[in-house]
Protein backbone atom coordinates (compact mmCIF):
# COMPACT_ATOMS: atom_id res chain seq x y z
CA UNK A 1 0.00 0.00 0.00
CA UNK A 2 1.03 3.19 -0.90
CA UNK A 3 1.64 5.80 2.17
CA UNK A 4 0.84 9.31 0.99
CA UNK A 5 1.42 12.56 3.24
CA UNK A 6 -0.49 15.52 2.13
CA UNK A 7 0.59 18.93 3.25
CA UNK A 8 -1.74 21.49 3.37
CA UNK A 9 -4.24 18.50 3.45
CA UNK A 10 -7.70 20.44 3.77
CA UNK A 11 -6.92 23.48 0.98
CA UNK A 12 -9.19 23.56 -2.21
CA UNK A 13 -6.34 20.74 -3.87
CA UNK A 14 -5.64 18.57 -0.95
CA UNK A 15 -9.58 18.37 -0.22
CA UNK A 16 -10.09 17.16 -3.92
CA UNK A 17 -7.14 14.63 -4.26
CA UNK A 18 -8.25 12.82 -0.98
CA UNK A 19 -11.63 12.43 -2.55
CA UNK A 20 -9.61 10.96 -5.52
CA UNK A 21 -7.66 9.01 -3.86
CA UNK A 22 -9.40 7.92 -0.80
CA UNK A 23 -11.77 6.28 -3.35
CA UNK A 24 -9.18 3.73 -4.11
CA UNK A 25 -7.85 0.96 -1.53
CA UNK A 26 -4.16 0.88 -2.67
CA UNK A 27 -3.56 4.25 -0.73
CA UNK A 28 -3.34 5.14 2.79
CA UNK A 29 -3.99 9.07 3.31
CA UNK A 30 -1.78 11.21 5.94
CA UNK A 31 -2.94 15.05 6.43
CA UNK A 32 -0.44 17.49 7.35
CA UNK A 33 -2.47 21.33 7.81
CA UNK A 34 -2.00 23.94 10.25
CA UNK A 35 -5.50 22.79 12.19
CA UNK A 36 -7.08 18.89 12.45
CA UNK A 37 -10.56 18.14 11.53
CA UNK A 38 -13.16 15.32 11.10
CA UNK A 39 -11.46 12.36 9.66
CA UNK A 40 -12.79 11.52 6.32
CA UNK A 41 -10.99 10.89 2.85
CA UNK A 42 -7.70 10.73 5.55
CA UNK A 43 -6.21 7.79 8.06
CA UNK A 44 -4.04 9.95 10.05
CA UNK A 45 -3.57 13.39 10.07
CA UNK A 46 -0.86 15.90 11.76
CA UNK A 47 -0.25 19.40 12.39
CA UNK A 48 3.13 20.86 11.66
CA UNK A 49 3.79 21.07 15.35
CA UNK A 50 4.16 17.41 14.85
CA UNK A 51 6.87 17.53 11.90
CA UNK A 52 9.85 16.84 14.43
CA UNK A 53 8.15 14.14 15.94
CA UNK A 54 6.64 12.46 12.72
CA UNK A 55 8.14 9.29 11.53
CA UNK A 56 8.81 9.81 7.96
CA UNK A 57 9.77 6.06 7.52
CA UNK A 58 6.34 5.67 7.41
CA UNK A 59 5.47 7.22 4.02
CA UNK A 60 5.75 6.49 0.63
CA UNK A 61 5.00 9.86 -1.63
CA UNK A 62 4.66 13.55 -0.17
CA UNK A 63 2.55 15.71 -1.89
CA UNK A 64 3.43 19.19 -0.73
CA UNK A 65 0.73 21.46 -1.27
CA UNK A 66 0.64 23.86 1.77
CA UNK A 67 1.86 27.35 0.92
CA UNK A 68 0.30 30.95 0.85
CA UNK A 69 -1.85 31.66 -2.34
CA UNK A 70 -1.46 34.89 -4.49
CA UNK A 71 -3.46 37.61 -2.89
CA UNK A 72 -4.92 39.34 -5.58
CA UNK A 73 -5.81 42.23 -3.31
CA UNK A 74 -1.85 42.57 -2.79
CA UNK A 75 -2.73 43.31 0.89
CA UNK A 76 -0.06 40.54 1.98
CA UNK A 77 3.75 41.25 3.23
CA UNK A 78 6.38 40.46 0.65
CA UNK A 79 8.04 38.44 3.61
CA UNK A 80 4.97 36.29 4.42
CA UNK A 81 4.89 34.21 1.16
CA UNK A 82 9.04 33.41 1.25
CA UNK A 83 8.26 32.57 5.26
CA UNK A 84 5.76 30.01 4.08
CA UNK A 85 6.21 29.11 0.61
CA UNK A 86 9.49 28.90 0.73
CA UNK A 87 10.26 28.22 4.76
CA UNK A 88 7.63 25.17 4.89
CA UNK A 89 8.95 23.88 1.41
CA UNK A 90 12.99 23.23 3.01
CA UNK A 91 11.41 21.82 6.58
CA UNK A 92 9.68 18.91 4.90
CA UNK A 93 11.74 18.46 1.83
CA UNK A 94 14.61 17.94 4.39
CA UNK A 95 12.50 15.47 6.10
CA UNK A 96 11.62 13.48 2.22
CA UNK A 97 15.69 13.36 1.78
CA UNK A 98 16.01 11.97 5.53
CA UNK A 99 13.63 9.62 5.24
CA UNK A 100 12.65 6.20 3.30
CA UNK A 101 10.08 7.80 1.32
CA UNK A 102 10.73 7.44 -2.43
CA UNK A 103 8.60 10.02 -3.97
CA UNK A 104 8.28 14.22 -3.42
CA UNK A 105 5.72 16.10 -5.56
CA UNK A 106 6.01 20.15 -5.33
CA UNK A 107 3.02 22.34 -6.22
CA UNK A 108 4.65 25.51 -7.96
CA UNK A 109 2.89 28.02 -9.98
CA UNK A 110 3.41 29.21 -13.69
CA UNK A 111 3.47 32.43 -11.84
CA UNK A 112 7.26 31.10 -10.93
CA UNK A 113 8.07 32.07 -14.31
CA UNK A 114 6.18 34.91 -15.53
CA UNK A 115 2.68 37.14 -14.85
CA UNK A 116 2.80 37.71 -18.58
CA UNK A 117 3.36 35.24 -21.44
CA UNK A 118 5.38 36.77 -24.43
CA UNK A 119 5.29 33.95 -26.63
CA UNK A 120 2.38 32.17 -27.74
CA UNK A 121 2.89 29.95 -25.57
CA UNK A 122 4.54 28.98 -21.73
CA UNK A 123 6.83 26.07 -21.98
CA UNK A 124 9.54 24.44 -19.51
CA UNK A 125 12.82 25.63 -21.37
CA UNK A 126 11.21 29.25 -20.56
CA UNK A 127 13.53 31.15 -18.25
CA UNK A 128 11.78 32.25 -15.23
CA UNK A 129 11.56 36.15 -14.31
CA UNK A 130 8.72 36.56 -11.90
CA UNK A 131 7.44 40.10 -10.72
CA UNK A 132 5.21 38.88 -8.02
CA UNK A 133 6.47 38.20 -4.19
CA UNK A 134 3.71 35.10 -4.52
CA UNK A 135 5.76 34.45 -7.47
CA UNK A 136 9.67 34.87 -6.60
CA UNK A 137 8.40 32.99 -2.99
CA UNK A 138 7.38 29.35 -5.90
CA UNK A 139 10.67 30.16 -7.63
CA UNK A 140 13.18 30.10 -4.80
CA UNK A 141 11.18 27.17 -3.18
CA UNK A 142 12.08 24.98 -6.71
CA UNK A 143 15.87 26.57 -6.17
CA UNK A 144 16.13 25.02 -3.11
CA UNK A 145 14.55 21.71 -3.71
CA UNK A 146 16.72 21.46 -6.91
CA UNK A 147 19.90 22.59 -5.61
CA UNK A 148 20.01 19.53 -2.76
CA UNK A 149 21.60 16.65 -4.16
CA UNK A 150 18.93 13.07 -4.35
CA UNK A 151 19.43 10.27 -3.08
CA UNK A 152 19.14 6.98 -5.48
CA UNK A 153 16.21 5.75 -5.89
CA UNK A 154 14.48 9.23 -4.64
CA UNK A 155 12.09 11.10 -7.63
CA UNK A 156 11.02 14.37 -7.39
CA UNK A 157 8.68 16.45 -9.55
CA UNK A 158 7.94 19.88 -9.56
CA UNK A 159 4.51 20.86 -10.54
CA UNK A 160 3.75 24.08 -12.24
CA UNK A 161 -0.18 24.43 -12.73
CA UNK A 162 -2.89 26.97 -14.67
CA UNK A 163 -5.04 28.38 -12.34
CA UNK A 164 -7.21 25.25 -11.34
CA UNK A 165 -10.51 24.86 -10.80
CA UNK A 166 -13.15 22.25 -9.39
CA UNK A 167 -15.53 22.09 -6.19
CA UNK A 168 -14.79 24.54 -3.65
CA UNK A 169 -12.49 26.59 -6.10
CA UNK A 170 -12.13 30.20 -5.53
CA UNK A 171 -11.57 33.45 -7.25
CA UNK A 172 -12.03 34.95 -10.48
CA UNK A 173 -14.02 32.78 -11.90
CA UNK A 174 -16.67 32.81 -9.12
CA UNK A 175 -16.41 36.24 -9.80
CA UNK A 176 -17.96 35.62 -13.57
CA UNK A 177 -20.16 33.44 -12.68
CA UNK A 178 -21.93 35.92 -10.02
CA UNK A 179 -21.86 38.51 -12.84
CA UNK A 180 -23.30 36.13 -15.23
CA UNK A 181 -25.80 35.00 -12.80
CA UNK A 182 -27.23 37.81 -11.87
CA UNK A 183 -27.85 38.76 -15.66
CA UNK A 184 -25.19 41.35 -15.78
CA UNK A 185 -23.58 41.97 -19.21
CA UNK A 186 -19.83 41.32 -19.57
CA UNK A 187 -18.78 44.40 -21.58
CA UNK A 188 -14.88 43.23 -22.38
CA UNK A 189 -16.09 40.89 -25.85
CA UNK A 190 -13.92 42.78 -28.36
CA UNK A 191 -11.03 41.53 -26.56
CA UNK A 192 -9.94 38.05 -28.16
CA UNK A 193 -7.55 36.23 -25.46
CA UNK A 194 -7.09 32.43 -24.97
CA UNK A 195 -6.01 31.00 -21.21
CA UNK A 196 -5.23 27.49 -20.08
CA UNK A 197 -6.92 26.34 -17.05
CA UNK A 198 -6.48 22.78 -15.04
CA UNK A 199 -9.27 20.65 -14.55
CA UNK A 200 -9.06 19.13 -10.87
CA UNK A 201 -10.23 15.84 -12.90
CA UNK A 202 -6.73 15.77 -14.97
CA UNK A 203 -4.36 17.17 -12.09
CA UNK A 204 -6.08 14.29 -10.03
CA UNK A 205 -4.94 11.83 -12.72
CA UNK A 206 -1.92 13.26 -13.32
CA UNK A 207 -0.35 12.88 -9.74
CA UNK A 208 -1.45 9.62 -9.71
CA UNK A 209 0.00 8.77 -12.62
CA UNK A 210 3.12 10.10 -11.00
CA UNK A 211 3.27 7.91 -8.49
CA UNK A 212 2.61 4.84 -10.83
CA UNK A 213 4.92 5.44 -13.18
CA UNK A 214 8.76 5.86 -13.45
CA UNK A 215 9.25 9.27 -15.34
CA UNK A 216 12.36 11.58 -14.87
CA UNK A 217 12.42 14.05 -11.59
CA UNK A 218 11.77 17.73 -12.83
CA UNK A 219 9.61 20.60 -13.67
CA UNK A 220 6.45 19.80 -15.12
CA UNK A 221 3.80 22.01 -16.66
CA UNK A 222 0.19 21.45 -15.67
CA UNK A 223 -2.82 22.15 -17.49
CA UNK A 224 -5.91 21.30 -20.09
CA UNK A 225 -4.73 20.25 -23.27
CA UNK A 226 -6.85 23.30 -24.95
CA UNK A 227 -7.30 26.50 -23.84
CA UNK A 228 -10.27 28.42 -23.54
CA UNK A 229 -11.08 32.38 -24.08
CA UNK A 230 -12.68 34.75 -21.54
CA UNK A 231 -16.01 34.83 -23.86
CA UNK A 232 -16.02 30.96 -24.21
CA UNK A 233 -15.79 31.41 -20.15
CA UNK A 234 -19.00 33.46 -20.26
CA UNK A 235 -20.90 31.26 -22.83
CA UNK A 236 -20.35 28.24 -20.86
CA UNK A 237 -21.25 29.72 -17.63
CA UNK A 238 -24.39 31.30 -19.41
CA UNK A 239 -25.39 27.73 -20.36
CA UNK A 240 -25.17 25.99 -17.58
CA UNK A 241 -27.25 28.18 -15.49
CA UNK A 242 -29.76 28.24 -18.40
CA UNK A 243 -29.64 31.97 -19.59
CA UNK A 244 -27.87 33.56 -23.06
CA UNK A 245 -24.62 34.98 -22.81
CA UNK A 246 -24.74 38.80 -22.68
CA UNK A 247 -21.33 40.22 -24.21
CA UNK A 248 -20.82 43.48 -24.94
CA UNK A 249 -17.70 44.36 -27.49
CA UNK A 250 -17.42 47.38 -26.25
CA UNK A 251 -14.95 49.61 -27.90
CA UNK A 252 -11.73 48.72 -27.14
CA UNK A 253 -9.37 51.68 -26.55
CA UNK A 254 -12.64 53.14 -24.46
CA UNK A 255 -12.64 50.21 -22.20
CA UNK A 256 -9.17 51.67 -21.71
CA UNK A 257 -9.75 55.03 -21.07
CA UNK A 258 -12.20 53.77 -18.42
CA UNK A 259 -9.72 51.48 -16.70
CA UNK A 260 -7.53 53.78 -16.57
CA UNK A 261 -10.01 55.98 -14.74
CA UNK A 262 -10.02 53.21 -12.23
CA UNK A 263 -6.52 53.31 -11.32
CA UNK A 264 -7.54 56.29 -9.47
CA UNK A 265 -11.19 56.47 -9.20
CA UNK A 266 -13.15 53.35 -6.76
CA UNK A 267 -14.92 51.91 -10.01
CA UNK A 268 -14.98 48.30 -10.61
CA UNK A 269 -13.05 47.76 -13.62
CA UNK A 270 -8.93 49.43 -13.12
CA UNK A 271 -5.75 48.65 -15.22
CA UNK A 272 -4.69 45.54 -13.19
CA UNK A 273 -8.48 43.98 -13.72
CA UNK A 274 -8.38 44.69 -17.41
CA UNK A 275 -5.15 43.13 -17.62
CA UNK A 276 -6.24 39.75 -15.94
CA UNK A 277 -9.58 39.78 -17.73
CA UNK A 278 -8.39 40.22 -20.93
CA UNK A 279 -4.56 38.82 -21.68
CA UNK A 280 -3.58 35.86 -23.18
CA UNK A 281 -1.79 33.21 -20.64
CA UNK A 282 -1.44 29.89 -23.02
CA UNK A 283 0.33 26.99 -20.87
CA UNK A 284 1.80 23.97 -22.85
CA UNK A 285 0.95 20.11 -20.97
CA UNK A 286 3.38 18.74 -23.86
CA UNK A 287 5.91 17.67 -21.84
CA UNK A 288 3.80 15.59 -19.02
CA UNK A 289 1.79 14.48 -21.45
CA UNK A 290 4.66 13.24 -23.38
CA UNK A 291 6.60 11.50 -20.27
CA UNK A 292 3.46 9.73 -18.97
CA UNK A 293 2.40 8.53 -22.76
CA UNK A 294 -1.31 9.63 -21.75
CA UNK A 295 -4.35 11.55 -22.82
CA UNK A 296 -5.73 13.72 -20.20
CA UNK A 297 -9.05 12.67 -19.26
CA UNK A 298 -11.60 15.66 -19.75
CA UNK A 299 -11.46 17.88 -22.51
CA UNK A 300 -10.75 21.66 -21.09
CA UNK A 301 -14.46 22.47 -21.94
CA UNK A 302 -16.04 19.83 -20.02
CA UNK A 303 -13.77 19.93 -17.06
CA UNK A 304 -15.56 23.49 -17.04
CA UNK A 305 -18.90 22.47 -17.68
CA UNK A 306 -18.43 20.04 -14.56
CA UNK A 307 -16.73 22.82 -11.99
CA UNK A 308 -19.97 24.83 -13.30
CA UNK A 309 -22.92 22.50 -12.46
CA UNK A 310 -20.93 22.17 -9.22
CA UNK A 311 -20.98 25.68 -8.57
CA UNK A 312 -25.11 25.50 -9.36
CA UNK A 313 -25.45 22.81 -7.08
CA UNK A 314 -23.82 25.08 -4.27
CA UNK A 315 -24.84 28.44 -5.28
CA UNK A 316 -25.77 29.57 -1.80
CA UNK A 317 -22.16 29.13 -1.35
CA UNK A 318 -21.80 32.56 -2.93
Amino acid sequence: MNTILVSGAYGFVGSNLSKYLGAKKEYNLFALDIQKKELTNYNEQFVWQDLPQMDFNRIDTIIHLAGKAHDTKNTSKAEEYFEINVGLTKLIFDKFLESKAKIFIYFSSVKAVTDSVKNNMLTEDDIPNPQTPYGKSKLEAEKYILSQELPEGKKIYILRPAMIHGPGNKGNLNLLYKLVSKGIPYPLGAFINQRSFTSIDNLNFIIEQLMQRNIQSGIYQIADSEPLSTNQLIELIALSIGKDPKIWKLPIGLVKVVASLGDILPIPLNSEKLKKLTENYVVSNKKITDSLQVSLPVSAKDGMKITLNRFKIHSTDF
